[in-house]
């Protein structure tokens, strides 16, 4: 009997999954593929009520947390994910927080452990497929860094997925999107985009078409109302918020099976 076709996608927070595979998560939903979301933290360090931050009068992380998981579940639900799993560990909040010295944050969890805790997860679902960060998590955060930590050594350890990939954000697409939004005077967008600012280009190998599933992606970001960076992207011009939810890009740092160097489909060597 033939294993059903699954990926596996490990975040570090409650809404990272949106803008990276929230696209891959609602297309392969769509076409029948299982999908596992793995949710490394509860997201402690987000936003409380009103926008207030960690550490000021009214942010509760308890209260922050529950409100979180209740956003992923809608979240997951506007994206047909089958499964949501939750690793459990405490947000270690943004790099130089106070947060990062707590015994119990997640980027402090050994990785051994935390990565076997996910390796049980791999042994339950068993998917070809594994998406996480790449070595800087992104952009640096403790959290998402940890997160690509346990994604390889669970690769490595259960000997499970057939293909390991890393979201990427291709510099050459990252700077036309930075010109286009200058030209229409975003503040943010002064002055010169850094040249190291994104994946190299020669180093992303999978671009997949999610366009049919902008919608999915915008419905998900909303449920993450509490969260500023979602009220950041649902801000952007109309024009711009396709060009930015789609399509979605990664660099495939692990492959066991025989599939094409470049791909449209993290699944491509592996659907029969």
């Amino acid at each position: 009997m033939a294993q059903e076709l699954t990926v596996m996608a490990v975040h570090a927070h409650p809404d990272d999954e949106v803008i990276s595979t929230g696209g891959i998560l609602a297309r392969y939903a769509h076409e029948g593929i299982r999908t596992v979301l793995v949710t490394c933290t509860n997201g402690e360090q987000g936003d409380g009520p009103g926008g207030v931050k960690p550490g000021e009068e009214g942010h509760d992380p308890r209260a922050v947390a529950e409100h979180r998981l209740g956003e992923l579940r809608e979240s997951a639900a506007h994206l047909g994910i089958a499964h949501v799993e939750l690793l459990g560990y405490r947000d270690s909040g943004m790099e130089g927080w106070e947060a990062n010295k707590h015994p119990d944050a997640f980027a402090n969890t050994p990785v051994e452990v935390a990565a076997a805790k996910l390796g049980r997860l791999m042994e339950r679902y068993r998917p070809q497929v594994v998406v996480t960060y790449d070595e800087n998590g992104g952009y640096g955060h403790p959290d998402h860094i940890q997160a690509h930590r346990i994604a390889v050594a669970a690769t490595e350890s259960t000997g499970i997925p057939d293909k390991l990939y890393f979201g990427a954000a291709p510099r050459a697409r990252m700077r036309e999107l930075f010109e286009h939004m200058r030209a229409l005077g975003a503040d943010w967008a002064e002055g010169e985009m850094p040249d190291d600012f994104g994946t190299p280009d020669e180093l992303v190998t999978t671009a997949v078409d999610v366009s049919a599933y902008f919608e999915n992606k915008v419905k998900a970001l909303r449920a993450h109302a509490s969260q500023a960076d979602g009220a950041f992207m649902l801000g952007l011009p109309e024009d711009v918020q396709p060009r930015v939810f789609s399509p979605e890009y990664f660099t495939r740092h692990f492959c066991r099976i025989d599939a094409p160097d470049r791909e449209d489909d993290l699944f491509a060597g592996l659907r029969a």
